[in-house]
């Protein structure tokens, strides 16, 4: 900064000012620069304060909307059907493929390691919290935001760069609701049951892999998971998967409608979807691992 701020006044100002003058004053220059700086970040925090009773509204606006999708017209719920089959039909192979060797190298490493101490009926305990309760919702909704939310925030803002978002308000189509909500309930419903999937396959992944490699570690497996599979470990699986599904939904339609007028804020409304959706799923995750830890 100090250099762009002296090669700055030597070009402009050399014909005015000695070059010695020219020394001191890139210190102003850094100073009036520090300033602006410190300007522009008080506008971005109050911009973002600003804006977030428009951001409840619209979350307040899509959830009052979902209440009343089973009324809505046949093009809204073929979105709804497209949006399933984008985002959890396509996405079936990658998670249970995902989820069977997460699982069996879970077992395989950890039963041996547990076994070895002398806890190897412990394996099922950590199968059901890691699988289940743990990693099982987040690395869903991690897959669901890189494939989904992407898609879903550039689809929106190509339309809103296109003037289709314009066309359906002047014939009086809300975009909230013919939109946003098929693509929340898809996403959320989308997101639900990929985690079924992924603690089925993540858990019986395990048995299969185990009758290959030894007959004596497959003995009572299915039994002893089943013991160890809590009410409060399904229950805490599923409110994580709906929540994560919410965010991802949300984040991804919100930044689409956010675009204006350039072909160029189409990408950036991509990576600010994925990015925010990322955070909001991590936020979401710890807050929900806090209020469970007061259970």
């Amino acid at each position: 900064m100090f250099s762009k701020c002296f090669f700055l006044h030597k070009f402009l100002l050399l014909d005015i000012f000695p070059f010695p003058q020219i020394e001191k004053n890139p210190c102003k220059c850094y100073n009036l620069e520090n300033k602006n700086m410190i300007q522009q970040l008080g506008n971005r925090v109050i911009s973002y304060f600003s804006s977030l009773p428009y951001i409840f509204g619209y979350i307040g606006r899509i959830f009052y909307a979902s209440l009343s999708f089973i009324k809505r017209q046949k093009a809204a719920k073929k979105i709804l059907i497209m949006q399933l089959l984008f985002t959890f039909i396509e996405a079936l192979p990658i998670v249970v493929v995902f989820s069977a060797a997460l699982g069996s190298v879970l077992y395989i490493f950890g039963y041996s390691f547990l076994l070895s101490i002398g806890q190897g009926n412990l394996i099922y305990d950590l199968l059901t919290l890691v699988i289940m309760r743990e990693l099982g919702p987040i690395l869903v909704a991690f897959i669901v935001t890189a494939r989904s939310a992407t898609a879903i925030a550039t689809e929106l803002g190509g339309m809103v760069t296109s003037h289709q978002i314009e066309n359906l308000v002047s014939i009086g189509v809300d975009p909230v609701d013919y939109l946003a909500v098929p693509r929340f309930l898809g996403v959320t419903l989308s997101v639900f049951f990929l985690n079924l999937y992924f603690s089925f396959c993540g858990l019986l992944g395990p048995y299969l892999i185990s009758q290959f490699v030894s007959s004596v570690a497959s003995y009572g497996y299915l039994p002893n998971l089943l013991k160890s599979v809590s009410v409060f470990t399904v229950i805490t699986s599923v409110i994580k998967s709906l929540i994560f599904g919410m965010v991802i939904s949300i984040t991804a339609t919100y930044y689409g409608f956010n675009v204006e007028r350039a072909s160029t804020e189409v990408p950036v409304a991509g990576i600010q979807a994925v990015s925010k959706s990322f955070v909001g799923i991590i936020i979401a995750d710890v807050v929900i691992i806090i209020l469970g830890a007061f259970r």
